[in-house]
């Protein structure tokens, strides 16, 4: 087998995302010339779309999360370190064997690491987005977790609705107006459903809660 001539130029790599505003751009040109794997048109392609401003999370298929390496399709929400607040809120407050719904999923980070951390007796998620619901039953079947399609509480098994202890939702909770202010990563690449909470960004936590 012939020795591989992939070498790419890291410091012109790190520069051109620099510029392009990642912040850690030479963690992200790690993981992209990883994700190219030997082909210097995959990591041209990979870093192209990158410094166009998808988001890495997309380009690469997954997400690092409480130290769990979970699936992200295009248009998914990407977890971030407020979900992992959340997370964390939600498993400190859960008593033993909790039975636990992940509302408003999206990949279905929140319900995989809570899987991991608690002994739940039952565990579910669920989302709206049918794009979203892929990705969350990707990462959740493997782990027996069900995934329900359908806003909020309205697929959710009925005879788990008045005996759930713990519900963890990462609902959208920016002004409608406020959209098109946020960072293109978000805007023009995560699904509208998962960012837009209504005319004060609190309309379906309200319905939530």
């Amino acid at each position: 087998m012939a020795p591989s001539t992939f070498c790419p130029d890291r410091p012109a790599l790190v520069s051109r995302l620099r510029a392009a505003g990642c912040v850690y751009a030479e963690d992200e040109a790690e993981l992209l010339i990883a994700a190219a794997a030997d082909s210097a048109e995959a990591l041209t392609d990979l870093v192209d779309r990158r410094v166009a401003g998808l988001p890495l999370e997309h380009l690469l298929g997954w997400a690092e999360f409480c130290g769990v390496r979970v699936a992200v399709h295009p248009g998914v929400f990407v977890p971030r370190g407020r979900t992992a607040l959340l997370v964390s809120a939600a498993a400190a407050v859960a008593g033993p064997t909790p039975a636990v719904l992940d509302l408003c999923c999206g990949s279905g980070a929140a319900a995989v690491v809570l899987h991991g951390r608690l002994a739940p007796r039952w565990l579910a998620a669920a989302d709206v987005d049918p794009v979203a619901v892929a990705c969350a039953r990707r990462n959740l079947d493997p782990l027996g977790v069900p995934v329900f399609q359908g806003d909020l509480f309205a697929p959710v098994p009925k005879q788990w609705r008045g005996l759930l202890d713990v519900v963890v939702a990462n609902a959208p909770y920016v002004p409608t107006e406020a959209v098109a202010l946020m960072p293109p990563e978000a805007r023009l690449y995560e699904a509208l459903v998962a960012l837009d909470g209504g005319p004060d960004g609190l309309a379906v936590l309200r319905r939530v809660g």
